[in-house]
Parts: structure tokens; C-alpha cells; sequence
């Protein structure tokens, strides 16, 4: 029987989060205003041509777990790999980041600016709506968050974790991802999360606070060209 996370993002997209979804029975994207994913009931087959009346020509999408060859009028831009990692570890006995600040309609100008500066990954204007999302600040300047995204069952995904350059080394980030296994897993979820392969110190980082590999999948950013 397939895992929840062997198709997370068609699994999220058709179940808890259909209602912030468009497309069609065997494909779906994130509404505009959200981050710009695709989800596909196939992977090994997607039906691409059904995202055509949902899709701006030119406009760039991400997309997990197709891997052959391109389809007539769509475009592959670029192509990575990524770690799907699920939590193993001790849930917190404390919430280790009591002082951060929940992010609302009002912190979305900066966590775009955040976003933009440090490319966690896709981050549109209403994907804070998806979970919960925290941040530090230095006054007014949003300088690291970390939030919630995909879920499916009882796994619910952490991401955008991203800290500003000028503030790196801090152990911010990584306050802000305890936060949010402690509150995860005290509503009894299992925290997962998404890191590019080649990205060895995120990677390292992440087994050593308990998270293990469990797949590897082909992540690309396509758009429609006709």
C-alpha cells in the first residue's frame, strides 16, 4: 500500500488542502497568491495539459517527482533533487523559542523580502495562510522564520526555514524549527521536511536534530510556453 509521503504533494493537494486548489481530477496546483506547486496523481505520467486554462504562459512552477522527457508547449528550466526527511528524534519537553512572533497578514511584505533573499523555496503572499509561521525580528526587519506547509495524515511539513545573512550563526533558525516540533508534535503530528541534495550543511543540520532520509525525489521548475 503507498505511503502518505510516497505522493505528499498530490495527497495534500486532493485531500486537506483541496479547497486552496485548482486544476483538475489528476492534476492540481496552488491557487494564485500561493506557492507555486504542482502536484500530479501520476508522477510517472502527468497530465499536464490539464493545467492549461490554470497556468500563465511563462509563469514558473514547481513540481516533485517527474522525471521523463518534456511535454509538447511546457518548458523544463531547471531540475535538482531533494531529501523527503521525517522526524525520528525526542519530542521537545519545552518550547525553546517562547519570544518568537507569530506571522500574520501584516508580516507578509517581509517574509516575501525574506524569502526572496534567501530562497527557502517557492513563498508566494498567502502561503502563510497554509500553517502556522513564526518569526524573530530586529526591530522591525524580519530576520528568520520558519512555518508549516504540506500535510497529509498525520504528518504535517515544516518549511521556509530561513534566517538573513547578517544574522547566521545565531541558532535562530533552529529555535524556530523546535517551536514547531513541540507544538506539532504536542497536536500529535510527525514532522517532516523538504532540503535540496546539494545542500550538505541544511542536510546535516537536519539529521542531526533527528530528522533521516526518507526518499529522494526529482524537483523541477517548468512553465508553459504555448
Amino acid at each position: 500500500m503507498p505511503h502518505p509521503l510516497d505522493n505528499v504533494l498530490w495527497n495534500c493537494f486532493s485531500g486537506p488542502h483541496r479547497h486552496v486548489t485548482i486544476g483538475t481530477d489528476d492534476i492540481l496546483r496552488y491557487a494564485p497568491g500561493f506557492s507555486p506547486i504542482i502536484g500530479f496523481a501520476e508522477p510517472d505520467n502527468p497530465n499536464l495539459a490539464g493545467l492549461r486554462d490554470h497556468t500563465a504562459i511563462g509563469e514558473e512552477l514547481y513540481c516533485d517527482g517527474w522525471s521523463g522527457e518534456s511535454y509538447p508547449g511546457w518548458e523544463i528550466h531547471r531540475q535538482t533533487t531533494m531529501f523527503r526527511m521525517v522526524y525520528h528524534g525526542q519530542a521537545p519537553e519545552v518550547d525553546p523559542a517562547p519570544d518568537a512572533i507569530r506571522l500574520g497578514t501584516e508580516h507578509v511584505e517581509k517574509a516575501i523580502e525574506l524569502a526572496t533573499l534567501t530562497n527557502p523555496g517557492p513563498f508566494g503572499p498567502r502561503t502563510i495562510d497554509l500553517g502556522e509561521y513564526f518569526g524573530f525580528f530586529d526591530g522591525d526587519k524580519l530576520i528568520s522564520m520558519a512555518g508549516e506547509r504540506f500535510q497529509v495524515d498525520h504528518y504535517h511539513e515544516i518549511s521556509a526555514v530561513c534566517t538573513h545573512p547578517d544574522y547566521q550563526g545565531k541558532g535562530l533558525a533552529k529555535k524556530l524549527m523546535g517551536k514547531l516540533l513541540y507544538r506539532q508534535m504536542q497536536r500529535g503530528k510527525t514532522p517532516f521536511l523538504h532540503v535540496i541534495s546539494t545542500n550538505d550543511i541544511a542536510h546535516n543540520l537536519y539529521l542531526k536534530l533527528g530528522f533521516q532520509d526518507y526518499l529522494e525525489s526529482v524537483v523541477r521548475v517548468i512553465s508553459r510556453v504555448e
